[in-house]
């Protein structure tokens, strides 16, 4: 019989996320959770003060209800996902990739909770936050060694050992790649629709790749959160009536991370997130190129900003950047549709 878990998950995480816009949305309001626009930021962004925030639990709660529901139907059915699950390895790096999401959104929502409430407008400290991401991406590495993952794939080569010789700078490297692509998914939530728009892309591209490769629990975590992307769309669009502020996009920063390397791939994530990879790249090169001339490379940072500063509109640096990604996608699946 086909395997329907996938479709699932992604309808059901569509609706769930979807359908809570309509209970979520004004309980925010109620609750006075605008967003504070920064005065560095374009000045037109300015009319979207209040616009309630932290609306990425909505997609965290699609995700999870998508989860438990494909977990009963694949056990009613006796599907692969529930078959593939009884794989210790793969239920390990199965959980702990969910557990590592959530661990990044609870970061992002004490982040969002001393902004909001607290009146603090840079929420945590940056020492606070990369402590705690750099805490939680070390936990989940951790895991992963534990679990039995010894090798990684890189294309063109194959399988890696991780677990001995030279192999071992892959833990490091991992680590800092965990924590840039969390921070970078955050970046590139900037305007309406941005950060959702580029990730459903790049949760379809995964939700592919593991296709191929026959990897179930990944396939079906990727349509979920390909699915809980859609949902948020509905209401982020421009004009937006809610953001997800840093709880939802730490939260999609720490599945993408967590589905790249499920799939044993995390080489993958730099073509198809390619999108993060540049707005953080904007970022760090508009820092140093100010240190160093006192004057600006872009007109502002990060790139989304620029591009808007040059006259585009939200919906063409939408449309621009996910069809970039969309590039970077096909890219990052050629080695698997070549069998590379």
């Amino acid at each position: 019989m086909r395997e329907l878990t996938p479709i699932i998950a992604a309808i059901v995480s569509f609706l769930v996320t979807a359908g809570l816009g309509y209970i979520v949305i004004p309980f925010l309001h109620k609750l006075k959770f605008g967003q504070t626009i920064l005065e560095i930021g374009p000045k037109w962004h300015k009319e979207k003060q209040g616009t309630p925030t932290m609306g990425g639990i909505m997609m965290v709660a699609g995700i999870l209800v998508a989860i438990g529901v494909s977990i009963g139907y694949s056990f009613l059915t006796q599907g692969r996902f529930f078959e593939e699950l009884k794989s210790s390895f793969r239920l390990t790096v199965f959980i702990a990739g969910i557990v590592m999401a959530l661990c990044m959104c609870a970061i992002g929502f004490f982040d969002d909770y001393i902004k909001v409430v607290k009146k603090r407008n840079l929420g945590l400290s940056a020492k606070q936050k990369t402590f705690l991401q750099l805490l939680v991406a070390a936990g989940y590495l951790a895991t992963l060694a534990l679990s039995g993952m010894n090798t990684t794939y890189i294309p063109f080569i194959g399988d890696v050992d991780v677990m001995h010789g030279v192999g071992i700078i892959f833990w490091p490297i991992a680590l800092i790649f965990i924590y840039g692509f969390t921070n970078a998914v955050n970046l590139t939530d900037g305007v309406d629709g941005l950060a959702s728009a580029v990730t459903m892309v790049v949760a379809c591209a995964f939700m592919l790749g593991a296709g191929l490769i026959g990897n179930i629990s990944v396939n079906m975590l990727s349509a979920a959160l390909a699915g809980a992307c859609v949902g948020f769309v509905f209401w982020n669009a421009k004009p937006a009536k809610v953001f997800m502020g840093d709880t939802g996009s730490m939260f999609l920063g720490g599945m993408v991370v967590a589905i790249s390397f499920g799939i044993g791939r995390p080489l993958m994530l730099i073509f198809a997130g390619c999108i993060y990879f540049i707005e953080a790249l904007s970022v760090m090169l508009q820092v140093a190129y100010y240190k160093k001339t006192k004057k600006r490379l872009f007109k502002m940072s990060p790139l989304h900003h620029h591009f808007e500063m040059c006259g585009w509109s939200e919906d063409k640096v939408v449309l621009v950047f996910s069809a970039v990604t969309l590039v970077g996608c096909v890219i990052s699946l050629l080695p698997l549709i070549l069998n590379f």
